[in-house]
């Protein structure tokens, strides 16, 4: 479905919204704060100036890459850490995606060349570029720090309620890839290591999606379903649906009804930066709607 200038104007909406939470909580990011402290200011201030979360506040360290969030009674306090803040607002399910690098492990050049491979990709956007060359510039631009980009993670496209649409937008030179047209509505999202260049699951989830609207036999599974069909398909966090919700969890977890997020860590255990912008793709260049 095209994008209505309507529809525009709520991914833009949704933009600045996001771009002032980003700052906000980029301050909050200090040793001894506590993560969940962090998150919790993060999503109620989407939710005071206009917005609601697109997913749960992603506060990933060091060799984390995403998907990390606190649990509801996290005692975790930041220390010297390379801290990654990837932060979703949307507006009736029209999505602004953008991630910061928050460094307290003092490796300024780990940050900078994810945030240099950002801009130079926004400069290189345009109605009629192939993604893979996209990729390219983003490989060339922290290979010319002298890191890796996280391979086998990629920007993605954004949708009515999908955190993840097509088209993939990867973090290197790629043989094939897609053509953006102008009115496409895509986020790019490099990310840099002194690593291996690669991510694996690991660790236990504390964020789910729906994925299935099939029956659950179970009373507080069927209560819980009920409570989540809010987030439609996109994700929330366990601390969001209080304390006694493990079984439940559990129950729509095996009936296939929902889907962890397990936290995505770097293969060597090497330190990763992270740096995120939406972006509408014009004639002759991008609309950066989260700067």
């Amino acid at each position: 479905m095209k994008n209505t200038d309507e529809i525009i104007e709520k991914y833009r909406k949704a933009g600045k919204i996001l771009s002032k939470v980003r700052a906000e909580a980029a301050k909050k990011v200090v040793e001894g704060a506590s993560l969940l402290s962090v998150a919790e200011f993060t999503e109620n201030l989407i939710r005071e100036k206009g917005g609601e979360p697109a997913f749960p506040v992603n506060i990933s360290r060091n060799d984390e890459a995403a998907h990390s969030t606190p649990s509801f009674n996290d005692k975790s306090v930041f220390g010297k850490d390379m801290v990654k803040l990837d932060i979703g607002v949307h507006i009736d399910g029209y999505i602004a995606d953008t991630a910061i690098t928050v460094d307290l492990s003092e490796n300024p050049e780990l940050v900078k060349a994810a945030e240099s491979a950002l801009g130079e990709a926004i400069k290189f956007i345009h109605s009629g570029v192939n993604t893979s060359d996209i990729g390219g510039v983003i490989d060339d631009t922290i290979s010319s720090f002298g890191f890796k980009p996280i391979i086998n993670l990629t920007g993605h496209g954004l949708a009515q309620y999908i955190q993840h649409a097509p088209p993939s937008i990867p973090n290197k030179r790629m043989p094939h890839g897609v053509v953006l047209e102008e009115g496409d509505i895509v986020a790019i999202e490099p990310f840099a290591t002194n690593g291996g260049g690669k991510i694996h699951d690991a660790g236990s989830a504390e964020i789910y999606h729906i994925v299935s609207d099939r029956p659950v036999r179970h009373p507080s599974a069927r209560a819980l379903l009920q409570e989540i069909g809010k987030y439609k398909t996109l994700p929330f966090a366990k601390r969001w649906l209080g304390e006694r919700v493990d079984f439940a969890i559990v129950q729509l977890v095996r009936a296939g009804v929902i889907q962890p997020y397990p936290i995505l860590k770097e293969i060597k255990g090497g330190l990763i930066s992270q740096a995120e912008h939406t972006i509408i793709v014009t004639q002759d260049g991008c609309e950066v709607i989260t700067r």
